[in-house]
């Protein structure tokens, strides 16, 4: 593990993203710290279909975007939003 690692789960954790994230159409806008899982999502805010959804590793997430690396200690069960790259990130508790 690199030292500059923030997350307490090693790099090569699987996380869900969208291919349209990946191929920077979209940004990631929205974040997820599951509460039934403990896992991860990294999305754009828009609609999550099998046919849009993949299962990365974290580090290559954090490598295509380096500030979600500030969400690292997002609690389980809350959600994370931003307006557009470069704004700040909004945390919020998961409703029930």
């Amino acid at each position: 593990m690199q030292d500059d690692w923030p997350f307490n789960t090693p790099e090569d954790c699987a996380v869900i993203t969208l291919v349209h994230i990946l191929d920077g159409s979209m940004p990631i806008l929205y974040v997820t710290h599951d509460e039934d899982d403990g896992g991860w999502q990294f999305l754009d805010g828009g609609n999550v279909t099998a046919a849009n959804a993949m299962v990365v590793s974290r580090r290559r997430m954090a490598d295509h975007d380096p500030t979600i690396k500030q969400l690292a200690n997002l609690p389980v069960g809350w959600y994370a939003v931003r307006r557009a790259v470069g704004q700040p990130w909004e945390r919020h508790p998961s409703t029930p």
